[in-house]
């Protein structure tokens, strides 16, 4: 029997070895992580173990290792008795995990502007093309890489906490964006990431730290309760996203 990779699920003992387990749960989690950033499995979706390893083709203590990893970015919830489902953050917990992402992402900026060379400024250019190019679809791809955008600056710090915490406070915003925003409007965010690019090769810090801060609040402005939006076909979703696999 072969699984989601195309080989053998199983070893010489007729058990999958630790390192295929681990390959298997690597894989679960990024699709499942990236289900959610693209808003496919929305707040409060439930994540059962035996449909997603059903759909992956993997087995549900390689789901259960993924659910474990994506509830320590605080992106799922898991619940005793009740299974998991995808965090659902409150107004209060917004407020505040956008006060946290300024924060962040104002070191971030002043980390950069100090460090910041050709091949990084390369590196950004390159992710805003393919922004650019997503902004036909108006969905899934744009948000995640809208968001990927932050999480390369952090990386370019080269500090692997601050590149750590931006990443799961992105991931975060991205639930709280799918909970409450209005429309999503990613012309205007490319529009932005370009502006924050040439602020940080420009080597002002006060314009580029600004230029981030008013980036975020535009962020910020669009999380607005919306009671209307409906709940996905979490089989379909799985479907799709276990294609890419």
């Amino acid at each position: 029997m072969q699984d989601m990779f195309g080989r053998s699920s199983i070893g010489p003992s007729g058990e999958a070895t630790l390192s295929e387990k681990s390959s298997r749960s690597d894989v679960v989690y990024r699709l499942l992580r990236q289900a959610i950033l693209e808003q496919a499995l929305r707040p409060g979706t439930k994540l059962a173990e035996d449909t997603i390893a059903d759909h992956f083709k993997v087995s549900r203590t390689s789901v259960r290792a993924a659910l474990v990893r994506l509830n320590a970015e605080g992106i799922v919830d898991l619940r005793a008795n009740k299974g998991a489902c995808v965090a659902e953050p409150t107004l209060e917990e917004a407020r505040d995990i956008f006060a946290l992402r300024r924060m962040l992402e104002a070191e971030v900026i002043r980390r950069l502007v100090a460090d910041l060379d050709s091949a990084d400024v390369k590196r950004l250019e390159q992710h805003v093309k393919q922004e650019e190019a997503a902004l036909s679809d108006h969905g899934p791809l744009s948000i995640r890489l809208a968001g990927e955008f932050h999480i390369l600056l952090a990386e370019l710090t080269g500090s692997q906490a601050l590149a750590r915490f931006v990443r799961e406070i992105v991931s975060r915003c991205s639930l709280i964006l799918a909970r409450f925003a209005r429309l999503h409007s990613p012309e205007c965010a490319v529009d932005e990431h370009v502006q924050i690019i040439r602020a940080l090769q420009s080597r002002d810090t006060a314009t580029a730290e600004r230029i981030m801060l008013e980036h975020l609040h535009a962020v910020e402005l669009r999380a607005e309760l919306d009671i209307d939006k409906t709940e996905p076909d979490i089989s379909a979703v799985l479907q799709r996203y276990a294609r890419k696999g």
